[in-house]
């Protein structure tokens, strides 16, 4: 919005006058007077925006001269960042020129005779400077004759002067609240569950097609989340895959949406072909769920590859389509449609209500908002975002403007929808509106992280110049999100900060209504009848082997460009024609180098060059982007170095370089002038002699980094005082913190072990700190400060080769997940670990731990050890004299023991903690632990050698998964694996079988209760496995009138690589098993098994 353009001016004007003082730069004479004049009409202009903008949803003249005024600013938004741009080189080169100076006077003393002849560009700098002025002073005169124009014109529409507002904050504590209670579709849900579970059905069309039809805002997609997660449905189906298609449809895209769905990766795969047979196989004799959401395409040419692949599915398979268009349910020849009418005034009410909070008992409210409610017309997106708007303003007097109000009589708002986006709009503060109006930009059906918004909206200049931009940013995006304007939330699994979220296709395009001739989103295709003049946001996709479209030169005008390719082949003058560009957008692309000419786009703030996997350097050039703010490279697999002159990137706030495996090369030097910083994902230090890489050091002055910070090769500090000089604990908003000291193919001196304990020592970060990985560490101690991180979350200790004692982490109440690996030395994980004194001082810690009150890891989830080849011993309660009152990892949920060949025992208190999912690789002799773990889930045993260990798995009642992995010496799984005792102790066993686990009529008995997936692999000996029948049981339990039932929930059994097992048990067939996998056996395959999906 101009609002928005008239702040960002206003700070330029003022940046310039700082950066005249700071440079002695003066303007030419009468030029500062026409400045100031510039600043007075911008305020005078900025006085009736408010009203001007509210005008001209319904005053064409207000709004042709908004769109004059707007193009007047972004003029002179042009200028005076060409103006400031000159003063921030100055002060590059006068910095660069002072370090010459320091070199040169370095080297002088090291000479007796030196003398300089100063350079040709020193003088003519002045002359340049000259020049640049008389060219920006007759700019400024010209510009501000327009805005003399556009202020005479202005008193000819009576504006009103701005009243500055209280903004009333809805109720609400998080973004992420989920406000969308479904109302009046009880019915459609109902009936669309049914079809998928196929109740009353008749013979099936393979595949079988269910289409919701309904129009934008309906409630489609929320209707098919819903029938997706149910829980019957997903039960019933053995893969469930979501795939959202929009318009265009792209059949490549979409086939690799399928594939990515169920393997959890996409394809390298790019022809259709090919990607429609993997389709084919991966759901081959599958019954499958699949979701195609939001499809518009009604030619069959693009159904027709994918109706095909999709009946190599198992019978029961469905596939939901919503769509707009009663066209395209007919293409996919639908079996069943259902087609969602409007809500009722009431359920429209009801939403209105939830969203504006307003109490049943509120009779003066509620008459007037079920007046408001029905202008929704019975569309729940509507209703949402217009319970939203009510509840910002809750005053009776309020809601009778909003229902008052001509914008309900434009023709365009008629429909329903638009009417309560308008309001809602209106209500936000010009700065927000125009954050809002930049998503227009973004594809339809777009997921976009938080970060990623912020920073666009930050190189367009829309949350201003000062140090707290990205602060003021996440309001913004908090103040869109309680207004509905996005949707879908999730959170990014490696940052707890990130948030992922998407517009509704009928906010989107509400959106692209009010940029009308600013922003477009095109193909090469549809290019006709565009103004490239008044364009100044662009998103091109360009399909593969496609001519790049030289129509984008005339957009001389242009601020963001995204461009969507994979396959881009860059003009060498692209960059020339495009030199307003503020936003560049390549992610995704498959170029190998970015031209040099990137060095033209003068005014750049972001360059987002991410997932570009065939970038292997970036141009020297690109360091004279002196405003860029953001550089996103992360996921450049190939990129292994940054260019040499980074540090002249002065402006630069964000270095995403997070998943560039190949970037191993150390940080060029001078990354340390880079004081804005707030995001460096990697800090790569260089070696001591070379004096072109950063040092340790360089991190003394980013005390702005937030978020996560890895720092590598710590290897190369030879001086401790480099690591006292980056001052970590100064770096009070970092959260997470990696130490790498070398790799691990590196073998170095055991001198380095002292070395890098004095490092580590001095690396003492902030006690904020939640997260915190140690690598390759070669130290005998822990570094003092490790106990000082109260609020740690998380902390991994890997391949600490030498430490001979783990720190007191018992006693960091806060800690939920901690890793342990490569412990080489370790022979014993004492009650140290836990935080209690050893027997020297026992007697002390009698007195603190005998009673219940002492809670050791309290908050511990999550505990793994790998790779600890020398550990044998295991301390617990009871053990070195710790009293059996303390309380050992109360919530405990998950605990993993890897390649630790020579453990002999876990502890004993695990049995008091609430593990649920348990991995072991090691030869414990204690295996009837695992009987006492009553809530495990999970069980993965590798390499245990102890037939007992099957005598105690049946009694695991909640155990849903199992899977042994080469135990040498078993031969045969008998009755006991099912928890039946032995033969000489029937009778007495069965009667205690039954009050343990029978119901109350004592008429049952269930084995193996909730088990769903069971795994046997590389049992080379196991040659038997019995069932029920044969054993005595089945006979004897039926004379006490037992029914015995063994696996009822069993789905997946895989038997792999046991050569020497001939038959399985008789009790499978009554399971519900539906996949059986048997490789590298001599099994007879079962012809009981014949509905089952199976490999062999």
């Amino acid at each position: 919005m101009a609002g928005v353009l008239v702040s960002a001016l206003l700070e330029q004007l003022a940046s310039i006058a700082v950066g005249e003082a700071e440079q002695e730069i003066k303007l030419v004479v009468g030029v500062d007077q026409e400045v100031r004049k510039l600043e007075d009409n911008l305020r005078m202009i900025q006085a009736v925006l408010e009203d001007a903008e509210k005008r001209q949803m319904t005053e064409a003249a207000v709004k042709l001269w908004l769109g004059k005024l707007k193009d007047t600013f972004y003029l002179m938004d042009d200028v005076l960042d060409e103006w400031n741009t000159e003063l921030i080189k100055a002060r590059i080169q006068e910095e660069e020129k002072e370090e010459e100076n320091a070199e040169s006077s370095h080297a002088r003393k090291k000479t007796k005779v030196s003398f300089s002849v100063p350079s040709l560009s020193s003088w003519l700098r002045p002359v340049h400077k000259l020049s640049m002025r008389d060219d920006f002073a007759h700019k400024i005169k010209d510009l501000s004759g327009k805005l003399d124009e556009l202020l005479k014109e202005r008193v000819g529409f009576g504006f009103e002067l701005n009243r500055s507002t209280k903004v009333v904050e809805r109720p609400t504590t998080t973004s992420l609240v989920d406000v969308s209670k479904i109302c009046g579709r009880g019915k459609e849900r109902e009936e669309l569950v049914s079809n998928l579970l196929g109740k009353d059905s008749q013979e099936e069309k393979s595949p079988h097609v269910i289409s919701l039809i309904g129009m934008g805002g309906m409630g489609k997609t929320t209707l098919a989340q819903l029938a997706y997660n149910d829980v019957d449905v997903q039960a019933h189906f053995e893969t469930r895959i979501w795939v959202c298609v929009s318009d265009p449809f792209d059949q490549i895209r979409v086939a690799k949406a399928i594939i990515e769905s169920i393997v959890g990766r996409s394809p390298d795969i790019t022809e259709l072909q090919n990607l429609v047979n993997r389709i084919c196989d991966l759901i081959r004799g599958n019954k499958f769920f699949l979701v195609l959401d939001d499809v518009w395409s009604e030619k069959p040419n693009d159904w027709e590859p994918f109706e095909l692949a999709l009946k190599c599915g198992a019978q029961g398979s469905r596939i939901l389509i919503t769509t707009r268009k009663e066209g395209v349910a007919k293409m996919v020849n639908s079996a069943y449609t259902i087609n969602l009418e409007v809500l009722s005034d009431e359920d429209s009410w009801l939403i209105c209500s939830q969203m504006a909070f307003v109490d049943e008992d509120d009779e003066q409210l509620g008459k007037l908002g079920r007046e408001l409610a029905n202008k929704c017309k019975g569309l729940p997106l509507a209703a949402k975002i217009l319970g939203g708007v009510m509840g910002g303003q809750r005053s009776r007097q309020k809601w009778k403007n909003i229902l008052d109000s001509n914008l309900w009589e434009l023709e365009d708002v008629q429909n329903g929808v638009l009417g309560p986006l308008l309001f809602s709009y209106n209500e936000l503060p010009s700065a927000i509106k125009q954050c809002f109006l930049y998503c227009a930009n973004f594809p339809k059906d777009y997921r976009f992280s938080r970060n990623e918004l912020v920073y666009q909206w930050m190189a367009q200049g829309y949350l201003g110049s000062k140090s707290n931009m990205e602060d003021l940013g996440e309001r913004y995006f908090e103040k869109l999100v309680m207004h509905s304007f996005f949707q879908d939330f999730e959170k990014d699994n490696n940052d707890d900060h990130k948030i992922i979220c998407k517009m509704h296709d009928m906010v989107h395009d509400f959106a692209l209504s009010m940029t009308t001739n600013e922003c477009f989103t095109i193909d090469v295709e549809k290019v006709l009848g565009i103004d490239w003049k008044s364009a100044r946001h662009l998103t091109l996709e360009l399909k593969e082997k496609t001519q790049f479209p030289v129509f984008i030169y005339h957009s001389k005008n242009l601020r963001n460009l995204f461009l969507r390719s994979s396959s881009m082949v860059f003009p060498l003058d692209l960059f020339q024609h495009l030199t307003c560009l503020r936003s560049l957008n390549l992610k995704y692309g498959s170029f190998k180098k970015l031209p040099n000419e990137v060095e033209k786009l003068k005014h750049l703030r972001l360059l987002d060059l991410s997932n570009n996997y065939n970038i292997i350097e970036l141009p020297e050039t690109m360091c004279n982007l002196c405003n860029l703010q953001t550089l996103d490279i992360s996921s450049c697999g190939k990129l292994m170095k940054l260019p040499q002159e980074m540090g002249k990137l002065i402006k630069l706030r964000h270095l995403i370089s997070n998943y560039c495996y190949d970037l191993t090369k150390a940080f060029p030097k001078g990354i340390g002038k880079l004081s804005s910083l707030r995001s460096l994902d990697k800090f790569i230090i260089g070696g001591i002699n070379d004096i072109e890489e950063c040092k340790l050091g360089e991190l003394k002055n980013l005390n702005h980094l937030k978020g996560y910070l890895e720092i590598k090769d710590l290897k190369n500090v030879k001086d401790v005082q480099e690591a006292e000089n980056a001052q970590l604990k100064n770096k009070i908003h970092l959260r997470k913190l990696s130490l790498w000291f070398r790799g691990q193919a590196e073998d170095e001196e055991n001198r380095r072990g002292e070395n890098d304990e004095l490092v580590l020592n001095a690396l003492e970060p902030h006690s904020d700190l939640k997260s915190l990985w140690i690598y390759w560490y070669g130290g005998t101690g822990y570094p003092n400060w490790v106990m000082s991180l109260t609020i740690l979350k998380k902390l991994v200790l890997g391949c600490l080769d030498k430490l001979e004692q783990l720190p007191p982490l018992g006693k960091l109440r806060f800690l939920e997940s901690l890793g342990i690996w490569g412990l080489n030395n370790m022979k014993k994980v004492g009650v140290e670990f836990l935080g209690i004194e050893s027997n020297g001082n026992k007697d002390e810690e009698k007195g603190s731990t005998s009673t219940s009150s002492l809670i050791l890891f309290p908050n511990l989830k999550s505990l793994i050890f790998r790779e600890m080849i020398e550990w044998e011993e295991w301390d617990g309660m009871g053990e070195s004299g710790v009293s059996e009152s303390v309380l050992i990892m109360p919530r405990l949920q998950v605990l993993e023991i890897d390649s630790c060949p020579k453990l002999k025992s876990l502890p004993n208190f695990l049995v008091k903690t609430l593990l649920e999912e348990l991995t072991i690789d090691c030869r414990i002799s204690n295996c009837m632990t695992l009987a006492t773990l009553p809530r495990l889930k999970s069980l993965t045993c590798v390499n245990l050698n102890n037939v007992e260990l099957f005598s105690t798995l049946g009694k695991l009642l909640f155990l849903e998964s199992l899977h042994i992995y080469g135990p040498e010496s078993v031969k045969k799984v008998g009755f006991e694996f099912l928890r039946i005792e032995e033969e000489s102790n029937n009778n007495k066993k069965i009667d205690k079988e039954k009050g343990s686990t029978s119901s109350s009529s004592l008429s049952s008995l269930v084995l193996f209760p909730n088990l769903k997936s069971l795994t046997f692999w590389k049992l080379e000996e196991w040659e038997e496995w019995d069932g029920i029948g044969g054993t005595m049981r089945e006979e004897e339990a039926q004379e006490r009138g037992v029914t015995i039932t063994i696996m009822p929930r069993l789905q997946e059994l895989s038997i792999m690589h046991c050569p020497k097992l001939k038959s399985l048990p008789d009790f499978l067939p009554t399971t519900t098993l539906k996949k059986l996998q048997i490789l590298g056996n001599s099994i007879q395959w079962p012809k009981d098994f014949s509905h089952t999906q199976h490999q062999d």
